[in-house]
C-alpha cells in the first residue's frame, strides 16, 4: 500500500508497525514453533539491556485487516504480537481480538508495565517482570498479577545474582493462578546461562529455564 493510502487508514483501524516476519518462536511456551511476529513500534520503557531499540521510532501504518491477512498468509497458526511495547498503542487489543477471531493461536509479549488485564482471554500473555538490572523495575504494574490465566507466563530476565535473588523473593509467597509458567532467562552477554541453571537447581526453584532460541540460531539479527 502506498504511503498516502496508509495515512488514510481510519484512526481506529491502524497501528504503527516496525516489521512483520516469519521465524521460529525463540521464547516462552511456544518456543520452536514457526511463528508470525508482528512488531509494533514504540515503547515507554528504556530497559538497559533492550535488544529491540530499533522499534522505538519510525514504522509504517498498517490496517488491522492487513495485519490479519498477512499473518494468515504464512500458513502457521502461531502469531506473536510484540514490540517495543505493543499495549502502548490503543488499537493493539483490537488487533489481538481480530487475530483470535481469525482462528490463530495468539501470544502477546508485554513489558508488564501497562495494564494487560482486559486483553482478550484467548491470548497467551507473556508478562516481562522487570528486574532491578533492567533499570525499570519501578514500572512493574503489579495488578496484572491478579488477573493471570493458566496459559499466561511470567518472564524474568536475570542479569546477575542480585537479579536472581530479587526474582526469587518476588515470587516467594506470591500465589499465581494454576498453570501459569514462570520463566527465568539469562540476559544475553551478561550472565552465563550455566550459572543461572546452577542457581535454579541449587534452590530447587519451580521455574522454567530458557535461552532465547533465535539468538542461538541467528545471533539476535532483527527480523529473525
Amino acid at each position: 500500500m502506498a504511503a498516502s493510502a496508509r495515512d488514510a487508514i481510519p484512526a481506529g483501524e491502524r497501528l504503527r508497525i516496525t516489521e512483520v516476519f516469519h521465524s521460529l518462536q525463540g521464547e516462552a511456551d511456544a518456543v520452536g514453533w514457526p511463528t508470525v511476529f508482528i512488531r509494533l513500534t514504540g515503547c515507554p520503557l528504556r530497559c538497559r539491556y533492550c535488544d529491540t531499540e530499533y522499534a522505538f521510532y519510525g514504522g509504517d501504518w498498517w490496517s488491522i485487516g492487513e495485519l490479519v491477512a498477512r499473518a494468515r498468509s504464512f500458513g502457521t497458526p502461531y502469531v506473536c504480537v510484540t514490540g517495543g511495547e505493543p499495549l502502548a498503542q490503543p488499537n493493539a487489543q483490537r488487533l489481538l481480538t481480530r487475530l483470535c477471531d481469525a482462528g490463530l493461536k495468539v501470544s502477546l509479549e508485554t513489558s508488564g508495565a501497562i495494564d494487560a488485564r482486559t486483553v482478550d482471554a484467548r491470548v497467551a500473555r507473556v508478562l516481562d517482570v522487570k528486574t532491578p538490572g533492567s533499570g525499570e523495575s519501578a514500572r512493574n504494574f503489579l495488578e496484572n498479577l491478579t488477573a493471570l490465566r493458566p496459559h499466561d507466563q511470567l518472564k524474568f530476565v536475570i542479569t546477575d545474582r542480585a537479579d536472581y535473588d530479587w526474582s526469587r523473593a518476588f515470587l516467594a509467597g506470591r500465589e499465581l493462578a494454576p498453570g501459569v509458567q514462570v520463566l527465568f532467562s539469562p540476559s544475553a552477554g551478561e550472565l552465563e546461562p550455566a550459572r543461572l541453571a546452577e542457581w535454579i537447581l541449587a534452590d530447587r526453584l519451580p521455574v522454567r529455564f530458557q535461552l532465547q532460541l533465535h539468538k542461538v540460531l541467528w545471533g539476535g539479527e532483527p527480523g529473525r
